[in-house]
């Protein structure tokens, strides 16, 4: 069996809603599931075909969702578990998919399980979590957490640390115990019974732990244990799987993702979203993006899969800041580069992901202050930066660079108060450019960075090119200008993108049969052509 036994996932859209900043009814501040049920036809409108559902489940919020208490329960502020079968019902009837967040490689520290593992050694949920003893009076090993400190905490009434890569309201389940991976398929099959189409999974990569040697990403049993899953759960339906794996490369992604193994659909590899980073730094340790790596890692993806893996497409989530901000001009050429950047992706090879707003080209929501932010990752970088001798300033340029609140500002759907996302205050602060950029003004012109979307995702459903041709990237071309050819069943077109803000030369010495696709009025003609800046299309040839 090869990837070319077509699923429905390979020609798909999809849409990331975060749901806290997509649509409050209520007027409490936050969205909620009933938001999405109103705004179904907005999205049925843009073309999409299914919803990556940031978590709805029952949490108390330390980590927005990503800490849960109670896998088969709503969070209060979200809705009930009716709202939920409701969205799944209306979602379904436009033909539309819910997919599911699943976050198993931690819970809270408030879910019952820890609850009951806290009681003591004996606890039969005891070893449902990562229990060590102290060595010297200190912490098992100098593992660090993902937001900063150690990945230890002491629990004064056992005398033992138990391990948490994210905050100490997210200790790490157990997976060598079968008893856990018997639980969490249990969970799955809840979830499919009740007709989701799938589950993106939250650092799945890190399940397969081995804390002792301080391996986190990609452990030995990983795989024995998605394998696993795919047969106990969703292996048995008709949806799609998508793993978060930050470390992946072309080489990891197919153990991931070769329909052979039974793991998962694919995954979302970072290696093209870590560019704007110093080599061996952090996120927060930033460097101007070098368009020439950018076509090298994009192009190493098209072709290396082959058909024994697949692709996923993605700028934007809930985790990075804002495309047209970090790599585009979100001032002169807001509108072009955000259509470039769309143009770019979409007609790749694998299965792109829009992120709310996106499509409508909202940017980054700059702070002057700490006080601004509500992301755990940056406040808790910031107060270890400042104590290691940064400067407010640089910490909070890193953060209005790179942090996570910029994804998360409220969804901009007019031009009345809070952008028309709530009747109350906002959880987190609107950006103030709410007033011209929103979905009212952009469904009201027809040459808005909408109807590009609109228009790739129709392109997408029309051509079997673009979910199965061949990538070729072309590389005898000006270092800022990315184009590659798409070529299948003896159809091929050519991308062409100038991903900067200076007209830049262009030449291919062939014939046009038709314009797919482009982000200006310029007439196009490959011979010895000038690019405008940003300019972006494709081209039947």
């Amino acid at each position: 069996m090869t990837v070319k036994e077509t699923k429905w996932w390979q020609s798909a859209v999809l849409y990331q809603i975060y749901p806290r900043s997509f649509q409050d009814t209520d007027g409490d501040g936050i969205g909620d599931l009933n938001g999405i049920i109103e705004r179904l036809d907005y999205l049925q409108k843009l073309g999409i075909t299914a919803i990556w559902l940031s978590p709805v489940y029952k949490s108390p919020n330390d980590d927005n969702g990503y800490d849960i208490s109670d896998y088969e329960d709503i969070m209060d502020e979200f809705g009930t578990m009716d709202d939920m079968d409701k969205l799944i019902e209306e979602a379904r009837s436009r033909d539309i998919r819910i997919i599911m967040d699943l976050v198993v490689n931690h819970t809270s520290d408030e879910h019952p399980w820890f609850i009951e593992a806290k009681k003591g050694k004996d606890n039969k949920y005891r070893d449902y979590y990562i229990w060590r003893e102290p060595v010297d009076g200190d912490v098992p090993n100098d593992l660090d957490s993902t937001f900063s400190g150690s990945a230890w905490e002491y629990d004064e009434m056992s005398g033992q640390y138990y391990l948490h890569l994210f905050s100490k309201k997210q200790p790490d389940l157990n997976w060598e115990n079968e008893q856990v991976r018997q639980s969490v398929n249990d969970m799955m099959n809840f979830w499919l019974d009740k007709g989701v189409g799938g589950f993106r999974m939250d650092v799945i990569d890190l399940i397969g732990k081995q804390p002792d040697e301080k391996i986190t990403g990609n452990g030995p049993k990983l795989h024995e244990y998605l394998h696993d899953m795919n047969r106990a759960s969703f292996g048995n339906y008709d949806v799609m799987t998508v793993g978060e794996t930050w470390g992946a490369t072309p080489e990891i992604a197919k153990l991931y993702s070769n329909p052979t193994r039974e793991e998962l659909s694919m995954v979302f590899q970072f290696e093209h979203i870590s560019l704007d980073q110093q080599k061996d730094k952090d996120k927060w340790d930033l460097k101007p993006l070098e368009i020439r790596e950018l076509k090298t890692v994009l192009s190493k993806w098209q072709t290396s899969l082959g058909h024994e893996g697949w692709n996923s497409l993605f700028w934007n989530n809930h985790d990075l800041p804002r495309i047209v901000s970090r790599w585009g001009n979100d001032q002169e050429y807001r509108d072009r580069s955000a259509k470039a950047f769309a143009i770019l992706l979409h007609l790749m090879k694998g299965t792109p992901y829009i992120y709310q707003g996106e499509e409508i080209g909202m940017t980054n929501c700059p702070v002057s202050s700490i006080d601004e932010v509500e992301d755990i990752e940056s406040v808790n970088m910031y107060h270890d930066r400042l104590s290691k001798g940064f400067t407010q300033e640089e910490i909070i340029e890193s953060i209005n660079v790179k942090g996570r609140d910029n994804a998360r500002t409220p969804m901009q759907w007019d031009d009345t108060v809070n952008a028309g996302f709530t009747t109350g205050t906002p959880w987190l602060h609107v950006n103030p450019n709410y007033k011209e950029i929103n979905v009212k003004a952009a469904l009201s012109d027809q040459q808005s960075i909408f109807y590009t979307y609109q228009r790739l995702i129709s392109l997408r459903k029309q051509h079997p090119l673009i979910v199965w041709g061949e990538y070729e990237l072309l590389e005898d071309t000006a270092d800022k200008v990315f184009a590659y050819k798409r070529s299948y069943q003896g159809q091929t077109i050519l991308v062409v993108v100038n991903l900067s803000d200076e007209p830049q030369l262009f030449n291919c010495d062939t014939q046009i049969k038709a314009t797919w696709i482009s982000n200006t009025t310029e007439k196009i003609s490959l011979k010895d052509m000038v690019l405008q800046p940003w300019e972006a299309f494709a081209v039947e040839i």
